[in-house]
């Protein structure tokens, strides 16, 4: 299961000291989720169940020859961006904020994304000041949606 909430944020001053990689991802389906990434260097096939702020989500290993055939396959605008791993603590608990600089069509959108281990910390959760809006809900800012229907206005 996976537990996440989504904001569109300020990019923080000193982004480029936080360890990052850039992904690729292409979607094989929308409904359910279907998805294909190459997180710099390794290979995932990923299936993803409904739902916005809670939703099953499985991750198969690939190879890179299996992950270049599949993403040829994919529907729409190939997703590019550099994901920052940025170590956030609140209320005595520690999270790791993944911020992701989109690329090419979807820039210059910036969304952060927070995992949670209950549905209860999720809901609990403020985060840093330089978080502007909480997106959890807005299915336009799910990466299968923006490679179908482009960035947000």
């Amino acid at each position: 299961m996976e537990i996440e909430r989504k904001f569109l944020v300020d990019l923080p001053e000193n982004i480029k000291n936080f360890p990052h990689k850039h992904f690729v991802q292409g979607y094989l389906s929308a409904n359910p989720t279907v998805r294909v990434r190459d997180e710099a260097g390794e290979y995932f096939l990923t299936y993803k169940g409904a739902g916005m702020l809670a939703h099953e989500e499985y991750n198969l290993p690939l190879t890179q020859e299996s992950f270049e055939h599949l993403l040829n396959k994919a529907d729409d605008t190939i997703i590019e961006k550099t994901r920052y791993f940025i170590p956030y603590s609140e209320n005595e608990k520690k999270y790791t904020i993944e911020l992701d600089i989109f690329e090419k069509e979807l820039a210059p959108l910036i969304v952060a994304e927070v995992e949670f281990e209950t549905v209860d910390d999720a809901k609990q959760f403020i985060g840093p000041e330089w978080f502007i809006e909480d997106v959890t809900e807005d299915r336009r800012y799910k990466n299968a949606y923006m490679s179908k229907f482009g960035k947000p206005e």
